[in-house]
């Protein structure tokens, strides 16, 4: 796999352990027992660290990048281990072209 494969793997990654991340250990004026300014949203955070979030999306993504990367260059779990349905049914013979 080229290293540039690897890198944008690695920014989707980030990019949905960011989003996903979000609302984790994240608390609202009412929960913390702060008082709200006038106009604010009642679902408006009052302890959003950025810098926590950027560090946690950044190891997350890079233990399942590296178990990515890993599982693609030997081949642990491989299409065949993830077909839960069985084999599909043959298709039946279309006789309607042959008339």
């Amino acid at each position: 796999m080229d290293l540039t494969s690897i890198i944008a793997i690695y920014a989707l990654v980030w990019v949905m352990t960011a989003f996903v991340s979000l609302p984790f250990g994240i608390k609202t004026h009412d929960e913390a027992g702060i008082a709200k300014v006038p106009g604010q949203a009642d679902s408006a955070p009052a302890n959003f660290r950025p810098g926590r979030l950027l560090l946690r999306a950044t190891i997350i993504s890079a233990v399942l990048t590296a178990l990515y990367v890993l599982n693609y260059t030997y081949g642990w779990i491989g299409v065949d281990a993830l077909n839960v349905f069985g084999e599909p049914p043959a298709p039946e013979a279309d006789y309607s072209r042959n008339r």
